[in-house]
């Protein structure tokens, strides 16, 4: 099975065994923070399914309706699950604020201690790989979803923190401050995600490191009457796309040419994984 559908898998599994233990302690605790971290890993959940049916998707080789793939449906999921935490920052917010004017006291507050502490472990171990894997296949959705696993260890510690605080000194009202404060920190989640998802939907351009492995790459062939313009790059979920234009001599044979573009290709491909190239070529007249 393919490691980004292995790793979307486990995601889905260890959320949905912490939203049963988030709920069942909140709902008992009566702690409006521990149901806002419920409903966290929730939105964490949405997003692991929808990671897990992307990745499938995006792997899907190029077809007569899809030229060029479908990775940008990995994009396309991003700012999905974007948009779900947006969504459900928002209805945190507003559940704490109902508290706060009606504060209740709270019970068996060392099982909320607990499962915070439990879930931040447990997210720790999973987002860790889904950040390697992400890495490794340059997964926008895996790491978007590492990305939520991730603000959902730092929420939990706070969330175990404040709880902490409040079993010590019984003030209460500290409750739907701590809500608010990871309502706050997934707001903060949702912009850097949308943000990274979005821009390859509108075609920017490669980051600057491939950019530079790529014009250092280019400039190693340039010559007296060899030369590059026309330069463009784009990306597509785990996939990159260079076209460019090469000016080679008119006296060189349609042979020399291509086998000058699949050397170009082969040293292009070796200092970026998944590159698909385009090379247009041109006469350039020998002065």
């Amino acid at each position: 099975m393919n490691k980004k559908i292995k790793t979307a898998r486990l995601s889905i599994f260890s959320n949905l065994l912490l939203i049963l233990i988030k709920f069942g302690v909140g709902i008992i605790s009566g702690s409006v923070s521990i149901l806002s971290e419920a409903i966290h890993s929730t939105t964490d959940l949405i997003a692991a399914i929808i990671a897990y049916y992307s990745v499938k998707v995006s792997s899907i080789p190029p077809d007569k309706n899809h030229p060029y793939g479908h990775g940008k449906f990995e994009n396309v999921s991003g700012v999905v699950e974007g948009l779900l935490i947006l969504v459900a920052a928002v209805w945190i917010i507003a559940e704490a604020i109902k508290k706060f004017f009606n504060p209740e006291p709270m019970d068996y507050l060392f099982l909320g201690v607990g499962v915070m502490g439990i879930s931040a472990i447990v997210n720790i171990i999973v987002s860790k790989k889904l950040y390697r894997v992400a890495k490794e296949t340059d997964s926008i959705a895996l790491e978007a979803d590492a990305l939520h696993l991730k603000m959902d260890v730092y929420t939990s510690a706070g969330v175990a923190t404040g709880l902490l605080l409040i079993w010590i000194t019984e003030m209460h009202i500290l409750d739907p401050f701590i809500a608010i404060i990871v309502a706050l920190l997934i707001l903060y989640e949702s912009f850097v995600l949308l943000k990274k998802a979005f821009n390859p939907l509108l075609d920017t351009r490669l980051p600057e490191a491939d950019i530079k492995k790529i014009e250092g790459i280019l400039c190693n062939y340039q010559k007296s009457c060899i030369s590059y313009h026309q330069f463009r790059t784009r990306k597509s979920g785990s996939y990159k796309y260079l076209d460019f234009h090469l000016e080679v001599p008119e006296t060189m044979s349609v042979g020399e040419a291509h086998k000058l573009c699949d050397r170009i290709e082969n040293d292009l491909r070796k200092q970026i994984k998944n590159l698909d190239v385009n090379i247009h070529v041109e006469p350039c007249s020998e002065k």
